[in-house]
């Protein structure tokens, strides 16, 4: 009983801190570490790979542990894209598919049409460019004087862009590689089998509900559409953009295409498996030579590009700095939880209820949404229990899918709805509005996604 509420303090204490807004890592890795010696002092033993041969050092030997297991495949992935991204937005690939998807958007005439399409599209964007705020930064800069041009309010469009960055379906999504790392699948199988499933029709619904919503305010608002005029705006000030030819346009999608390629094309077809095996870091590898040796010829400059390409390995630093690290530090954290006995407890209470799937799924995806909302992402939350949500659902006998899913999607989903939230703060400030306003423009929408993301992953993995 000592366990179970010394637990619950410090998960309110972990709460209270991040929304609170100090770095989660380091709370997390803190407050790990604590929970790990009063384990101790209370009697329980800490299992390592490699005791210390002393109760009171063994926690360091955990740490290192997890440190081990995460700085492996997942990790040297996640850095690796974050790498790749980093150089194609210096080499200005990004811009360019921007601006080749935007020219489209400027033949539809119906401003209201061009809402659910702006959505769905600047979704679509977030498989190259995986930062929200960074899509936002982009966005605001590019897109959003094209869509005033239109006659598209400036709410409407703000509101749009700040929810540009929520559950795309894609298999290079950080989060998704690992999902699919602790389902024992490869990310893209994860993507097709799963998460798309739902995703995909959770995306569409919410590009419905903007466009009636948007309209509904606006129509109250009394919003008159008048031609925008171009001036040296906020968002001008927040992103410089570099030349680079429209086909470069191609670059942030080739590891996609390649990742389809290995493991859709070339299928042996007798066993009806892959007849390449090429994971992300290869394909990685590959999907950044090819622009490395274009810009060589291009700018005809060796030390230059050399000198561009840094960025690469700038951007895996990042990588490590902004996801990595917190996979570490909340991985260790629940190797607390876990020491103390607070798993096995949930566990063998919730194992006799009947009807313990849906439980689950409500209690982690509602402690995502929660710790989400007051602390502008929930993906700190999700983080911290992915890795005991399988441990849980096998002993329970409950999908995995279905708790792990859903919580996942929420604490994506969750941080366009919160006022604190960076791409909420990027938008508002463009706008030079309250973040409030920008919430109460994109909360319907966002609140219509997480109850479509829970009720489909139960229909389908219940």
């Amino acid at each position: 009983m000592l366990e179970i509420i010394i637990s619950i303090l410090f998960l309110i204490a972990v709460g209270y801190f991040v929304a609170k807004n100090y770095d989660a890592k380091i709370v997390l890795f803190l407050v790990a570490f604590l929970l790990l010696f009063i384990s101790v002092f209370l009697g329980h033993t800490i299992e390592t790979t490699t005791p210390t041969g002393s109760i009171w050092l063994d926690p360091f030997a955990k740490a290192t542990d997890v440190f081990k297991m995460q700085m492996g495949i997942v990790g040297l992935t996640i850095m690796m894209l974050f790498g790749f991204a980093a150089y194609m937005n210096h080499i200005g690939a990004n811009d360019a598919m921007v601006a080749v998807l935007s020219k489209p958007i400027q033949k539809i005439r119906s401003v209201y049409i061009l809402v659910p399409v702006v959505f769905l599209l600047g979704n679509a964007l977030q498989m190259v460019l995986p930062s929200a705020a960074g899509l936002a930064i982009l966005l605001m800069a590019t897109l959003y004087p094209a869509l005033r041009t239109a006659g598209m309010s400036p709410l409407t469009a703000g509101a749009v862009i700040a929810t540009t960055a929520t559950i795309t379906p894609t298999p290079l999504g950080s989060d998704n590689v690992v999902v699919a790392q602790h389902l024992g699948i490869s990310s893209l199988d994860y993507v097709l089998k799963y998460h798309a499933k739902v995703s995909i029709p959770a995306l569409i619904i919410m590009a419905v509900a903007h466009l009636f919503w948007q309209r509904h305010l606006d129509r109250r608002a009394g919003t008159v559409h008048v031609p925008y005029q171009p001036e040296h705006s906020e968002a001008e000030k927040l992103a410089k953009l570099k030349p680079a030819p429209l086909w470069y346009a191609i670059f942030p999608i080739v590891p996609i295409l390649l990742l389809l390629l290995f493991n859709l094309a070339f299928i042996n077809p007798e066993t009806g498996k892959p007849l390449l095996k090429m994971g992300l870091p290869e394909i990685t590898l590959i999907s950044i030579l090819i622009p490395l040796l274009i810009e060589l010829i291009r700018k005809r400059s060796f030390q230059k590009s050399i000198k561009d390409f840094n960025l690469f390995f700038e951007g895996m630093g990042q990588g490590f700095f902004q996801v990595v690290s917190l996979i570490i530090a909340a991985g260790l954290f629940v190797e607390s939880l876990k020491a103390i006995g607070i798993i096995t407890t949930l566990t063998n209470s919730l194992n006799d209820v009947e009807g313990a799937g849906p439980i689950l799924m409500f209690f982690f995806s509602g402690m995502a949404a929660l710790i989400g909302f007051l602390s502008g992402s929930g993906i700190a939350v999700f983080h911290s229990f992915i890795k005991i949500i399988p441990e849980i659902t096998t002993q329970m006998d409950v999908n995995t899918v279905m708790v792990a899913l859903p919580m996942q999607l929420t604490a994506n989903l969750i941080r366009s709805a919160s006022p604190v939230a960076a791409v909420i703060i990027i938008v508002a400030s463009v706008l030079k509005v309250n973040p409030l306003v920008i919430v109460k423009r994109t909360s319907v929408p966002v609140f219509v996604g997480i109850f479509t993301c829970l009720a489909l992953s139960y229909y389908f993995y219940g």
